[in-house]
C-alpha cells in the first residue's frame, strides 16, 4: 500500500481524501498513510479520473461525469486471456439493456488503453465491446476499490454497483477462477434501482422485476 500513499501525496486527491472521508490514518514523522478501501455504503470521489478506450479512440473519464447514472464498474484480471473475454462478451450483449435502465458499464483491468485497443483489434469478442474500457496501469483505481493483488500486478474480479449519487450499492468479488454472470449482475442492478427508487421496501431472496418486496415494519416481525 505504500505505493497508494505515495501517489496520493503527488497529487491533490490525497487532500481530498484525507479532508473529506474517514478513510485516512494519521501521518506522522513521514510514516505512510494506509488507506481502507471503498466499500458498501462509501461514497466514491467525483474528483477520480482515469483512461479509457471507448469506441476506437483513447480518451479520459471522471466519476464526476458518470454522477447521475447508475455505474457497474467491472474490474477483470487482465486483457488477453480466458475467462475475462467471456464475462465482458456476456455484458456487452446486456449493455443496451443497462443503458435503457440508466447505467453505465465500465470494465477496468490494470493494462494500458494501448492493449485494450489491441486485444480488441484481434479478440472476436472484444472488437463487439460497446462500453468503456478503463486502464489502470497506476493501480489507483484497483487499490481504491480493493481488489488489487499486489505481488500480481492484476486484479480480482470485482463488480461494484454505484448509485446516480455515487453511493456504493454492492460488491462482489471473485477470485480469477470463477467468472461473473452478467444476468445476476443485472437482477442486482435492477433490485438497487428498484431500493434507490423505493427507499420504504426491499427485496427479497432471488427479487426479480415484477416479483413482490417487502415493507420492513413491526407488523412484519417473526411473520416470514
Amino acid at each position: 500500500m505504500f505505493g497508494l500513499w505515495y501517489y496520493y501525496t503527488l497529487n491533490s486527491f490525497f487532500i481530498f481524501i484525507m479532508e473529506n472521508t474517514c478513510k485516512g490514518g494519521c501521518c506522522e514523522d513521514d510514516e505512510p498513510v494506509f488507506l481502507t478501501p471503498l466499500t458498501v455504503g462509501d461514497i466514491v470521489p467525483e474528483e477520480i479520473s482515469f483512461d479509457v478506450y471507448h469506441k476506437d479512440d483513447f480518451s479520459e473519464l471522471s466519476f464526476k461525469e458518470l454522477r447521475e447514472k447508475w455505474v457497474i464498474l467491472m474490474f477483470y484480471p487482465k486483457d488477453f486471456t480466458f475467462v475475462c473475454p467471456t464475462e465482458l462478451g456476456e455484458m456487452n450483449a446486456l449493455y443496451e439493456e443497462f443503458q435503457k435502465e440508466g447505467a453505465e458499464v465500465v470494465s477496468v483491468s490494470t493494462d494500458t488503453v494501448e492493449v485494450h485497443k489491441a486485444w480488441h483489434d484481434g479478440s472476436p469478442t472484444i472488437k463487439d465491446i460497446k462500453f468503456p474500457m478503463a486502464a489502470d496501469p497506476t493501480h489507483l483505481l484497483s487499490e481504491i476499490f480493493g481488489v488489487l493483488i499486489p505481488d500480481e500486478g492484476v486484479t480480482h474480479r470485482g463488480t461494484f454497483i454505484i448509485s446516480p449519487e455515487g453511493e456504493i450499492m454492492t460488491v462482489e468479488v471473485n477470485c480469477d477462477s470463477i467468472g461473473r454472470s452478467g444476468k445476476e449482475t443485472m437482477r442486482k442492478f435492477k433490485a438497487a434501482k428498484y431500493v434507490g427508487e423505493h427507499p420504504a421496501n426491499v427485496c427479497p431472496a432471488s427479487w426479480n422485476t415484477g416479483d413482490d418486496t417487502l415493507t420492513p415494519g413491526v407488523d412484519l416481525v417473526g411473520k416470514i
